[in-house]
């Protein structure tokens, strides 16, 4: 029963960084309600942006693979590892003097919330 729960977390976790990323490639300014400040009319940070959305597609999509796939010790190292990326993303907004709000709120919370999922997919 928590193997089935834990990975469906993991499955979700997925889903939802894909969502974030094809929304954030679609509409760049979405990016600064998660604390990345000077987002603005700005075809260069637009760009860069547009990478970002990229890349957590790419990050969402092996999440999902490997929730689907992978047995659940192997989700649990790979939700565990991709913690890093939020992790990051809060240190960049903190680097950036954005909303210290978004860095603990949304990105280490996220971190926090991973640790946990991959937590109970080890002991399923």
């Amino acid at each position: 029963m928590l193997a089935a729960i834990a990975t469906a977390l993991a499955a979700l976790l997925g889903l939802a960084v894909v969502a974030m990323g094809i929304t954030g490639m679609l509409k760049p300014q979405f990016f600064a309600t998660f604390g990345i400040p000077g987002t603005g009319p700005d075809p260069v940070l637009d760009h860069w942006l547009t990478v970002k959305g990229g890349r957590d597609v790419g990050a969402g999509l092996m999440l999902l693979v490997v929730a689907v796939l992978g047995t659940t010790s192997l989700t649990g190292w790979v939700v565990l590892a991709a913690t890093v990326m939020p992790v990051f993303d809060g240190l960049i907004v903190l680097r950036s003097k954005g909303p210290r709000a978004a860095a603990y709120g949304v990105h280490f919370a996220t971190a926090a919330v991973m640790v946990v999922i991959a937590g109970f997919l080890f002991l399923a």
